[in-house]
């Protein structure tokens, strides 16, 4: 092999996983267009197909070796386009633009936040600690969101009418992704070992219950992944505070 044909290889890009990741893109840039001709529902599905292709480009480059530098930065391009821009313009168009000056600035905190949120995530990759997020990641911030769209289109409800609590979640969420809150991330969930035949039946009777009415359950989902890493916080906050005071019971006894 000569030289220049390994410099021409460490110039390609791998093809596998940025195909996946392109993909993702080109759900979220559809998902931006379906918004803008009002076709909420069609926006809301397009951006869980974005969500289906961002989790699949990471484990691809994983299990074909490929992983790289130019990768990383293309998939964070893209959950910026699928995750930020594309759920805070479907947000306005739908209800946001009834508040005005607000709605827009209640849109721009929650992309804002997804750049702040990606760009923190990019500079802590080194960090050892894979089972937790610092923050609620982007995708799962975005499914919760479009997950409420998604409900009141279902059941026909005017996003205008709606648009003060739902500017409220927009920054609830917004800034739940730049907080400390630590969130499950399930990386050490690993699919090839043994589990109990339980958690099989039980994954089933998720699929089932999605299945059924799946905006509402998915909302119901997104809500209780949102409220875990707060309560979380809280729980461990209050087990940390009996910790001190029963040590300091015993110091004295």
């Amino acid at each position: 092999m000569t030289e220049t044909t390994q410099v021409k290889r460490m110039r390609g890009i791998y093809l596998l996983p940025n195909l996946f990741t392109m993909a993702a893109m080109f759900a979220g840039f559809y998902a931006i267009i379906a918004a803008l001709h009002g076709a909420y529902e069609s926006a809301v599905i397009a951006i869980y197909v974005a969500g289906v292709f961002d989790s699949l480009d990471g484990r691809v480059a994983r299990l074909t070796q490929t992983q790289s530098e130019f990768g990383a930065q293309l998939d964070s391009l893209s959950d910026m386009l699928c995750f930020g821009v594309a759920p805070a313009l479907l947000m306005y168009c739908w209800s946001l633009d009834a508040l005005g000056k607000t709605g827009w600035l209640a849109a721009f905190l929650y992309a804002a936040c997804t750049a702040l949120r990606l760009a923190r995530f990019n500079t802590q990759l080194s960090v050892p600690n894979k089972r937790y997020f610092q923050g609620i990641p982007t995708p799962a911030a975005a499914g919760f969101i479009i997950s409420l769209v998604w409900v009141a289109v279902h059941y026909n409800v005017d996003g205008h009418a709606i648009a003060l609590p739902m500017s409220f979640m927009a920054v609830l969420v917004a800034l739940l992704k730049v907080s400390t809150f630590r969130y499950r991330s399930f990386k050490d969930f690993d699919l090839r070992s043994r589990v109990p035949f339980i958690l099989i039946l039980s994954v089933l009777l998720i699929l089932l219950i999605v299945a059924v009415d799946p905006p509402l359950t998915l909302a119901i989902i997104g809500a209780i992944y949102v409220a875990s890493g707060p309560v979380a916080s809280l729980i461990g906050f209050h087990q940390r505070r009996r910790l001190r005071v029963s040590r300091k019971k015993a110091k004295h006894d």
